[in-house]
């Protein structure tokens, strides 16, 4: 007995420096100071964007690229690829500080209703090269749609907030719009 309490001594404090030395490899989580990552005090911006969704003419912004389900009145199923500039005003020739770029997707089957996914990407000023996250469901025919701003990137980096989109104008003959975007961004 006197031998075999060294040796299961000596075994508890090697597997001890075993288990501590691999509880950090394991650990795949842990607490940061936000100002490791260069986060100041988080504020709240407000952006007014006016979208311009271009499907017909030379040079659409709106590309379908899948149709829509057979015998469907809110095109259910259609997707749509989008590089849309985004101006300071409503007329396409204002300033453009950005592009709104993803996909937009008829979701729903009772009415026209999109999924909207998409990076308002800037292009000017301050925010040169940071994006701005919208995903959501945009009910186009309601007077002001609500959608989240999900995240971002550059100067929006861990965004969060939400979006106003009030239709501006809508062609009804080329189904080109412009769309008024109200942006409140949470950001650092």
């Amino acid at each position: 007995m006197a031998r075999l309490f060294p040796i299961l001594a000596t075994l508890f404090i090697l597997c001890s420096f075993i288990l501590l030395a691999t509880a950090d490899k394991e650990r795949f989580v842990k607490s940061m100071d936000r100002k490791l990552l260069g986060l100041k005090k988080e504020k709240l911006s407000h952006f007014r964007l006016y979208w311009h969704d271009i499907v017909g003419g030379r040079n659409p912004t709106a590309v379908p690229v899948v149709p829509p389900s057979r015998n469907s009145s809110t095109a259910f199923g259609m997707i749509s690829v989008i590089d849309d500039p985004l101006t300071i005003g409503p007329e396409l020739s204002s300033k453009m500080v950005g592009r709104a770029q993803g996909f937009y997707s008829s979701a729903s089957q009772q009415e026209v209703g999109l999924l909207m996914a998409m990076n308002f990407a800037f292009m000017e000023g301050k925010y040169n090269g940071s994006t701005i996250t919208v995903l959501g469901r945009n009910t186009v025919f309601s007077k002001v749609r609500e959608m989240p701003v999900i995240g971002g990137s550059g100067l929006f980096r861990f965004a969060r907030g939400y979006v106003h989109a009030k239709t501006h104008r809508f062609d009804i003959t080329t189904g080109d719009a412009v769309v008024e975007y109200n942006c409140y961004v949470m950001h650092y």
